[in-house]
């Protein structure tokens, strides 16, 4: 087990303090004063941005999946040839900087389409204002990763006549967060805290299995070790795994799988979880199981994110690790021109 000087030893700048704060930050970002927007008539919507601001386009993916609403999220530099006048791209950076994002949303503000813009200001306030294009300045806190609770509320708050999401949905997740961050948190430093045990377990490589619905929490997972603990993971989604992946595990192998399940699985999803585990069990593969929360798809993945963040960060101050700089990043971004 870690202890609160372990935390601020090798988390010197406090990004653990930000995450103990989530449902806080969660609930103001929710109830801020920025200006909700109506946009009309939207039949597509594409969701820009990168790293930790990308993740947020998988979180709405998810949420968006059972409407008629077609959705696309861009981690990159090129919109979809689909975009049109019922198209509304919504922009998402930390920093308001990410080359990719502003070059989005240049392209978008060119084809006529409709637009927002989500950052903690810099070159996309600029932008935005300059072009009378929407845009809502949100507060950044200590890095887009632990901003990400922020920026998903916040857009929720300003998207809300837009998005096919009632405020009980919304509530219901806040609410399942506060509960999470009793057993999660830096005051439970025990044997019991979930993200802690888990960060324990996997010292080597963790190989992640997810259901498709849960692609969102699966992927921001994998970002999270990377970036936190600087270590490899991988994601694979339990059914196309059953057809190659896991033939691996035939041979020795020091990766660890966890397996992030949801409380409302697919009845033959839950039944290729049963056979993946008696398969790992009867040849001693050692596993976790992580279960989402009862309730709607927007409390069942922020809450795993919650918990698996919190997991990465813990996995950093184990293996002695700062888990803010991200000095490869900051090299490639020298680099680009």
């Amino acid at each position: 087990m870690i202890t609160i000087s372990d935390l601020e030893k090798h988390d010197p700048s406090g990004m653990h303090k930000i995450y103990d704060q989530w449902p806080q930050i969660a609930r103001d970002s929710y109830e801020s004063d920025l200006m909700p927007v109506n946009f009309d008539g939207i039949r597509h919507m594409v969701f820009a941005g990168m790293g930790g601001s990308g993740a947020i386009g998988d979180l709405f993916t998810s949420i968006l999946s059972k409407t008629d609403i077609h959705v696309s999220v861009v981690k990159g530099y090129v919109l979809p040839v689909t975009v049109d006048e019922n198209t509304l791209v919504v922009a998402f950076s930390g920093s308001g900087n990410t080359k990719e994002t502003l070059t989005l949303l240049e392209s978008a503000n060119k084809l006529n389409c409709k637009s927002i813009g989500f950052s903690s200001g810099g070159k996309m306030e600029l932008f935005c204002t300059k072009n009378n294009i929407e845009y809502r300045k949100i507060p950044f806190y200590h890095s887009p990763r632990a901003s990400f609770v922020s920026s998903v509320y916040s857009s929720l708050h300003v998207l809300e006549n837009t998005l096919p999401i009632k405020k009980n949905q919304i509530y219901e997740s806040i609410t399942k967060l506060e509960e999470q961050s009793k057993n999660i948190s830096i005051e439970n430093l025990t044997p019991n805290n979930a993200s802690l045990n888990l960060a324990e377990f996997i010292d080597e490589i963790p190989c992640i299995y997810y259901p498709h619905g849960l692609f969102a929490a699966a992927i921001r997972f994998k970002n999270s070790l990377h970036e936190n603990a600087k270590m490899h993971a991988f994601v694979e989604d339990i059914i196309e795994a059953s057809h190659n992946n896991i033939v691996s595990w035939e041979t020795p192998s020091k990766i660890k799988p966890i397996l992030i399940r949801g409380s409302e699985d697919y009845i033959k999803t839950i039944e290729r979880w049963d056979i993946v585990k008696k398969y790992f069990d009867e040849n001693n593969i050692p596993f976790r199981e992580v279960n989402s929360v009862e309730g709607g798809i927007l409390s069942k993945i922020m809450n795993l994110i919650y918990l698996l963040d919190f997991c990465s960060i813990y996995r950093a101050i184990l293996s002695k690790v700062d888990p803010t700089p991200i000095k490869s990043l900051d090299y490639i971004k020298s680099k680009l021109s």
